[in-house]
């Protein structure tokens, strides 16, 4: 009798062991699946964010289209930094940022020609129609070297926004002004904050009281305003301008070039009432690699009205010309409109950006390419978008367009 309760008292330790061990290890599993739900579902929001701060965007190559060099109306065809099309009169204008060397500023007016086949929607032609020269506010064209024009934009109301880099050598500003399309007639000039103005470093002056100024500041030489683009809803609405400095400003300008440089994003509202910038974002150019000697902002295109836009950021160097494309959000980006030097405020948020296309791997020569802009839907129905390079007027390159398919998945 003894031996059985024991024998059952013995069974009974075992079960209640058993029990235990059963609940820690319950317990264990259950706190495994729960870490594991948990970081899947911190994973999975940052994949749903991520999803959310871009669109689907992709590019397709089409073709490539050189323009043979030309002269049309006593002026050298080259130079072509910058383009926009008009989708009503199918036609495209391109600023050459010729600083009124070989012939005064100007813009041009382009017919490109595409192919009618579905299965091969290509650029076969493109034929310089008209061109328009800049006037000053004199109502005169710009003098030689007093002006170097780069980013162009149409407003919607028969107008041209024509950007322009400043003459730093010279004190002279930097601009985004207003032209008008048949004739280049000066309109108005959109506001540019002091801080894009250059000034040099000062050293302080006892006798005038006056204070040091211990870096220089404002736009670097052939570093400002290229990137511009507008966007409005409909005729007689107000727009919006959008611009980037093409790299740094001088007071932004990072010592370790091997980390992204700094460019400012600028906004606009323009419409009845004087201009006004609505706000400013850091925008993060890509760090030069041992290979690039030279990299910038030189374009940009809206997508949405939700602060999505394509960039074109076009680099150079030792390996030769390339560029990449990317898709950049603003939405989420801190305002800096009260920042005069990023160096001095490192936790701002910038602006965020993807890679959709490194131009490198499409297996052609790439030339100065500065300029971008969305074109007509091409024979297969596909929407297009355009690419052209700046040549320098140099008889070692050649004015390039490139042409893709812009799909939105």
């Amino acid at each position: 009798m003894l031996k059985q309760n024991q024998k059952s008292k013995e069974d009974g330790d075992a079960k209640y062991r058993y029990s235990l061990l059963s609940k820690k290890l319950r317990n264990l599993l259950i706190g495994f699946c729960s870490v594991f739900l948990i970081i899947f579902s911190v994973n999975h929001l940052s994949v749903m964010a991520g999803d959310r701060t871009f669109l689907k965007v992709s590019l397709d190559f089409v073709n490539e289209y050189q323009l043979p060099k030309q002269n049309f109306e006593h002026t050298p065809v080259g130079g072509l930094s910058g383009l926009t099309y008009d989708r009503i009169d199918d036609v495209f204008y391109a600023i050459s940022d010729d600083r009124s060397e070989f012939a005064p500023a100007r813009f041009y007016a382009l017919k490109l020609k595409f192919s009618t086949q579905k299965e091969q929607p290509n650029l076969e032609n493109v034929e310089v129609i008209g061109v328009d020269f800049l006037k000053d506010k004199t109502g005169n064209t710009y003098a030689k070297g007093e002006v170097d024009p780069e980013g162009i934009a149409l407003t919607g109301d028969r107008t041209v926004l024509v950007s322009s880099e400043g003459v730093t050598s010279k004190s002279i500003p930097p601009f985004i002004d207003e032209f008008d399309l048949l004739t280049g007639k000066w309109i108005r000039s959109l506001p540019i904050p002091q801080r894009y103005l250059f000034e040099p470093k000062k050293e302080p002056n006892p006798n005038k009281n006056q204070l040091p100024n211990p870096e220089p500041q404002g736009v670097k030489d052939n570093l400002g305003f290229e990137a511009l683009t507008v966007v409005r809803d409909s005729i007689g609405d107000p727009y919006r301008v959008f611009a980037i400095t093409e790299n740094a400003l001088a007071q932004d300008t990072q010592t370790d070039e091997s980390q992204p440089s700094e460019s400012r994003f600028l906004h606009y509202l323009v419409g009845n009432i004087a201009p006004l910038i609505v706000t400013e974002h850091r925008y993060p150019v890509e760090a030069m690699t041992p290979t690039v000697t030279q990299i910038g902002v030189n374009d940009i295109i809206s997508l949405d009205r939700g602060g999505h836009f394509l960039t074109l950021e076009r680099s150079n160097g030792s390996n030769g010309l390339s560029a990449k494309i990317w898709q950049i959000f603003t939405g989420d980006a801190n305002d800096t409109s009260a920042i005069k030097s990023f160096r001095n405020s490192p936790n701002v948020r910038s602006i965020r950006k993807k890679l959709v296309l490194d131009l490198a791997t499409l297996g052609i020569k790439l030339d100065n390419l500065e300029g971008m802009t969305i074109g007509p839907r091409l024979a297969d129905g596909s929407q297009s978008l355009i690419l052209v390079s700046d040549d320098n007027f140099s008889n070692n390159q050649f004015t390039q367009f490139l042409v893709f398919r812009l799909n939105r998945n």
